[in-house]
C-alpha cells in the first residue's frame, strides 16, 4: 500500500507539472508559470481524498497502475488523462510503450527480424502470422515466409497469446538462440528452426531505386537516428551527380525526430536557407538553417504526400516547396506542427509534452485545428478539418502557400479508391491467403514469375472454396489489379518486400504522374531562382 501511494504522489507532481508547463497549449487551460502554489497542493490534495475514498470503498480492489496509467494503449488513467486535456500530441507512456517509442527512434533492437499480428486461422481461432520477414534478417535468412503461424517459441507454445507477448519471446541478446516452431500451409509437419538473435535495423529509407534512366525514387517510412545516414548511402548509390531527376516519397511517413528532418532537407537546399523554426511560451524561437547544402546539385525533385504524412514528413515537404525547390503531389498532409520534448521519468516511464510550434521558412503554421474535434477524428479522419487557407504565405518565388492545415501540395491528387469487389478481396485478406494456399502446393516461384491464366483459375477456385464472392464479370472488370496483387504478395513471400516494392513502385498511379511532370518540377525551382536574382538586383 505505501508503495503504491509513493507512486501516486510522485506521478500527481508530474501530471501538475507538466499541466503548468504547458497550459498555454491546451483548449481552455488556464494555468500559467504565475499560478500560485497554494492552488496546486489544494488541486494535490483533493485528487488524494477522492483516490482514497475510491480505493477504500469502491465495490472492487483497485489497481493503482491501472487507475494511474490506465490500461496499455488505453488513455483512461489519471495521466494520459490529464495530458489529453493539453493537446493530441502529448501524451504519457508506461514502460512498455515508452521502451517501443526509443526502439523507434533508435531504429533498431535486438531479436529475429519480421512483423507479426493475429489473424484468424483455422475454425475461427486467432493465432499469431509472420506479417514480412525483414529483408536480410536472421528470419528472412532462416526461410521464414508470409502466413507462416508462429505456433511455439523455444517449446512454449504461443495459445493465447497475443502479438505483444509472442514479440518478446522472441526479442532477446544479440548472439542468443531461439528456436521457432511454425505451421505452414501446405505442410504436413511443422517447420522447426533454430534462429540467432541479431541487432535488427529497421530501414528508415526502405526503397531507393532507379526507376527511369536518370531518375531515382527513394521512400522514407519515418525519420529515426538512422534517417540521413541511410539517405546519404542511398544517394551514393544511386549517382547523385548524375540524377535528372528525384522522387522523394513520404506517404504514410508519421515524422519523428526534428534534428533527421533537418538533416534531409539540408540535402536538397543551398547552404544557409532556412529550414524551419520553432517556437512556444517557455520555449525561445530557434531556427535551423541548411549547414552543408546541396553541393551544386541541382536536378528537380517531386515530393510525394499523402494524409498520413505528419511532423518531420511535413517540415521536410514545408521547407522543399517554400524554397520551391520541389513540387509537391498528392494529398494535403495530416498537419502535426506541434513540437513535442520527451522526458524520461522513473520506472522507465517517459512523459512527451508539447513544448512549441513549428513553421515553415515562409512563417506558415503546420499544425491542423484541433479544438472541437474528437481524437479518433483528429487522428483517423484529418480530411474533416479542412483548412482555412485564412493564412497565406509567399514561396521564394513568389508563389502562395497556405498555412494552419498541413501542407497544401501543389499539383492535388487523389489516389483511385478500391471498387466494392476490390474491398471485399482485401477485407478477407485473399491475396495474403492465397499467397499461403499458392505457395502450400507449388512451394515455390521463379524469378521471372508471371500471373498466367492457370495462377487465375487457381485463384477462382481458392475464392469459391473460402466462400469469397467474386463473379467471372467481377474478374474482368478488375483482372489487373487481381494480376498485380497476386503477383506482389508471391513475390514478397519468397524473395522479400523489396523486390515486391519494386513492382508496387512501378505501377503506382502517384509516381507515374510525378515522372510525367519532373519537367515542371526543374522548371519551378528555375524560376524561382530567376525571381530571387531580379529582387536582389532592384
Amino acid at each position: 500500500m505505501k508503495q503504491a501511494r509513493r507512486v501516486v504522489w510522485f506521478i500527481l507532481s508530474t501530471v501538475v507539472l507538466c499541466a503548468l508547463l504547458g497550459g498555454a497549449y491546451g483548449r481552455q487551460v488556464e494555468a500559467t508559470t504565475g499560478t500560485d502554489d497554494s492552488d496546486v497542493k489544494a488541486s494535490l490534495s483533493a485528487f488524494t481524498r477522492v483516490y482514497d475514498i475510491v480505493e477504500a470503498n469502491y465495490a472492487d480492489p483497485v489497481d493503482p497502475d491501472q487507475s494511474i496509467y490506465g490500461e496499455p494503449n488505453s488513455p483512461t488513467g489519471a495521466i494520459p488523462s490529464a495530458l489529453r486535456t493539453l493537446d493530441p500530441h502529448s501524451n504519457f507512456f508506461d514502460p512498455r510503450a515508452f521502451a517501443l517509442l526509443r526502439e523507434d527512434q533508435e531504429g533498431k533492437y535486438y531479436g529475429v527480424g519480421m512483423s507479426i499480428r493475429q489473424r484468424p486461422g483455422k475454425m475461427g481461432k486467432l493465432v499469431v502470422v509472420v506479417e514480412a520477414p525483414i529483408p536480410g534478417s536472421p528470419a528472412f535468412r532462416a526461410g521464414l515466409r508470409p502466413g507462416d503461424v508462429v505456433a511455439k517459441v523455444d517449446g512454449k507454445s504461443t495459445d493465447g497469446l497475443g502479438t505483444p507477448q509472442v514479440a518478446e519471446m522472441l526479442k532477446g541478446p544479440k548472439g542468443t538462440q531461439v528456436h521457432v516452431t511454425v505451421t505452414r500451409e501446405g505442410y504436413d509437419q511443422p517447420i522447426e528452426v533454430n534462429i540467432t538473435r541479431d541487432e535488427i535495423s529497421q530501414k528508415s529509407v526502405d526503397d531507393a531505386l532507379t526507376i527511369r534512366p536518370g531518375i531515382a525514387y527513394i521512400h522514407i517510412r519515418n525519420f529515426n537516428e538512422n534517417t540521413n545516414d541511410e539517405l546519404s548511402d542511398a544517394l551514393r548509390k544511386l549517382s547523385e551527380k548524375n540524377l535528372q531527376g528525384l522522387v522523394l516519397d513520404l506517404r504514410n511517413n508519421p515524422g519523428g525526430l526534428l534534428n533527421e528532418a533537418v538533416e534531409v532537407s539540408d540535402h536538397f537546399l543551398e547552404k544557409s536557407q532556412l529550414i524551419v523554426y520553432h517556437s512556444g511560451r517557455q520555449s525561445p524561437e530557434k531556427r535551423y538553417y541548411a549547414t552543408h547544402g546541396d553541393d551544386g546539385n541541382e536536378f528537380p525533385i517531386v515530393v510525394l504526400i499523402n494524409r498520413m504524412s505528419a511532423s518531420a514528413a511535413e517540415i521536410v515537404t514545408g521547407a522543399l516547396q517554400d524554397h520551391d525547390r520541389a513540387l509537391v503531389m498528392g494529398e494535403p498532409s495530416f498537419g502535426k506542427g506541434l513540437v513535442q520534448s520527451v522526458y524520461q521519468l522513473s520506472e522507465h516511464t517517459g512523459l512527451v509534452l508539447t513544448t512549441a510550434r513549428y513553421y515553415t521558412p515562409s512563417g506558415r503554421l503546420i499544425q491542423r485545428q484541433y479544438e472541437n474535434v474528437s481524437l479518433y477524428d483528429y487522428y483517423y479522419h484529418p480530411e474533416l478539418t479542412k483548412p482555412t487557407h485564412a493564412e497565406v504565405r509567399l514561396t521564394d518565388g513568389g508563389r502562395e502557400v497556405f498555412g494552419g492545415g498541413g501542407i497544401t501540395p501543389d499539383i492535388e491528387f487523389a489516389e483511385p479508391k478500391l471498387t466494392p469487389a476490390e474491398e471485399t478481396l482485401i477485407q478477407h485478406s485473399a491475396f495474403f491467403n492465397f499467397a499461403k494456399y499458392y505457395l502450400g502446393i507449388h512451394k515455390t516461384i521463379p524469378q521471372d514469375f508471371e500471373v498466367n491464366d492457370a495462377v487465375l483459375d487457381e485463384f477462382k477456385q481458392f475464392l469459391a472454396k473460402e466462400k469469397i464472392a467474386f463473379s467471372d464479370v467481377d474478374m474482368k472488370a478488375h483482372l489487373d489489379f487481381v494480376k498485380n496483387r497476386i503477383h506482389i504478395q508471391l513475390v514478397d513471400s519468397i524473395f522479400g518486400q523489396e523486390e515486391a516494392d519494386r513492382i508496387s513502385i512501378a505501377d503506382d498511379p502517384l509516381v507515374s504522374k510525378a515522372l510525367d511532370d519532373m519537367p515542371q518540377a526543374k522548371e519551378l525551382a528555375a524560376k524561382a531562382k530567376r525571381y530571387v536574382a531580379s529582387k536582389t538586383q532592384r
